[in-house]
């Protein structure tokens, strides 16, 4: 299990710190608070800033008066410490207004009610992400209780924000977005997050499988890992907070979080911001999604719910996916209007530090973990730093935990040795595929075992294929190497 939160001396500082009686005076102007997220490059929590907000007295139970009865979607999880990750794919739903799930949540279920088959001290039930758009489209007026104009992106309210609900236990699998960065409010209870860089990228074995367009996942559960199937996780940096009530985190691009309600009921606010390097991504994710679908539906054109998360409508087709990434490629070239030339040795430049860098994953993680532990700011922007203080305090890494010591050796010495001594992949005890082997591949598998020894070990799905294939390092290469052949 993870090492308990380590609270911060100055999130302590937050807590206590008291504001004179008369008008209230925000920490940041808006213009600051913008340049603070530009500039931060780790995980921060803003202090006093939405105290104004309307949406600051959003309960769950307000929020059921406001939507006077509607049906919401809710995700249904197991209160368990199994060491597989809880794929929104493996989830169950239920459809139910917010007065039900209260009703429920307080332990108060009957036999009748759309919650009737789960057991409250065994499930745990999460309405997430919730565009405002669709849950309050007959109520548009309360977008205007959310004012992401106090953090520099003027005219940006609930109409660009997601809400999330969550009964204690109710969590997000580890993830990391693709696109922007994210400031998510807290509003009721209090949810704990999990922290790790995007250096840590490779230690968190990333998959797109669950494929949500945007998300990739890691196939760890970070919170209970299983370091004989993933040993390379142990080389992670958590970093490790518990958002109260009123505070404002910070999540910049492309950081993994997995995040858990501790509290019986649990009520976020989000947006994602859009950055500029959004633009390259959006290629990329349209790489994916061709990739994905074309193997995927080849393998079992029947069945898409074992790998398509429920956020995703359905499997669309190549046709489909080939228009998508030709729209994507378009939109690059109409944002960037630089000289060709100037795009094309940029866009060479990046390629040859991919080439350099992101291939030898190994060694380049090992180099970025010893010089760019203690950095939180991009590069000429240390002196953002001094704005730490009660009113914003960064998310740090916890202690160094400690972990069962490893198997004594992931190889048999019969010298059929398959990867190198961390395991990655396609060692004998390589479980990263086990969850979800179709029947088919069972067979194959076990026909490969019957002929010949030690064979079946180094059997490859499709889903090994992909993790390979659309790993974010090589689609960011295949994306680039677009971008410079339309260049040309």
């Amino acid at each position: 299990m993870a090492a308990g939160t380590q609270e911060s001396p100055l999130l302590a500082l937050a807590a206590g710190a008291a504001r004179n009686k008369g008008e209230y005076v925000k920490p940041f102007t808006p213009e600051k608070a913008k340049g603070i997220i530009m500039s931060l490059q780790q995980p921060a929590v803003f202090c006093n800033m939405v105290s104004d907000w309307p949406s600051r007295h959003w309960t769950a139970a307000h929020l059921s008066e406001v939507l006077h009865g509607k049906q919401i979607r809710f995700r249904m999880g197991m209160k368990n410490t199994d060491t597989v990750p809880q794929f929104e794919t493996t989830c169950n739903y239920v459809e139910a207004t917010l007065e039900e799930f209260l009703t429920w949540n307080c332990d108060q279920s009957s036999i009748s009610g759309p919650f009737r088959d789960y057991d409250h001290s065994k499930f745990w039930a999460y309405a997430d992400y919730k565009y405002f758009v669709n849950l309050f489209e007959d109520n548009s007026d309360v977008f205007q209780d959310v004012l992401w104009s106090d953090f520099g992106f003027p005219g940006r309210d609930g109409q660009e924000s997601t809400l999330w609900i969550g009964s204690l236990g109710a969590h997000t699998p580890c993830h990391l977005d693709t696109y922007g960065c994210n400031l998510v409010f807290q509003v009721q209870g209090r949810k704990e997050w999990h922290l790790f860089p995007p250096e840590d990228t490779p230690f968190l074995y990333p998959t797109r499988i669950p494929y949500e367009e945007s998300s990739v996942f890691s196939k760890t559960n970070v919170v209970n890992p299983d370091l004989k199937c993933f040993p390379r996780f142990q080389k992670a940096r958590r970093h490790m907070v518990t958002l109260s009530p009123g505070q404002v985190l910070f999540v910049p691009r492309h950081w993994w979080h997995y995040v858990e309600s501790i509290d019986p009921v649990t009520v976020s606010i989000n947006s994602w911001i859009e950055l500029e390097e959004d633009h390259l991504a959006r290629v990329e994710e349209a790489v994916t999604r061709m990739v994905v679908c074309a193997l995927k539906t080849s393998e079992d054109p029947h069945s898409t719910r074992a790998w398509l998360n429920p956020t995703e409508v359905e499997a669309t087709s190549h046709e489909v996916n080939c228009r998508y990434l030709n729209g994507a490629v378009s939109a690059f070239f109409d944002h960037h209007r630089t000289p060709k030339a100037v795009e094309i040795q940029a866009l060479k430049t990046n390629r040859e530090n991919v080439e350099k860098k992101e291939l030898n994953v190994s060694s380049h993680m090992e180099v970025a973990q010893t010089h760019n532990q203690d950095l939180s700011l991009a590069p000429g922007k240390q002196d953002a730093v001094s704005l730490f203080g009660p009113d914003l305090f960064p998310v740090t890494p916890g202690p160094k935990e400690e972990h069962p010591s490893e198997r004594g050796g992931i190889f048999e010495k019969d010298g059929k040795e398959l990867v190198d001594k961390d395991g990655e992949y396609f060692a004998k005890s390589c479980c990263a595929r086990r969850q979800q082997m179709s029947k088919s591949e069972n067979v194959v598998e076990q026909t490969a075992s019957n002929s010949t020894p030690g064979l079946s070990q180094a059997f490859i799905s499709t889903d090994d294929l992909l993790d390979c294939l659309v790993n974010p390092q090589v689609t960011r290469m295949v994306a680039q190497l677009l971008i410079q052949g339309k260049s040309l």
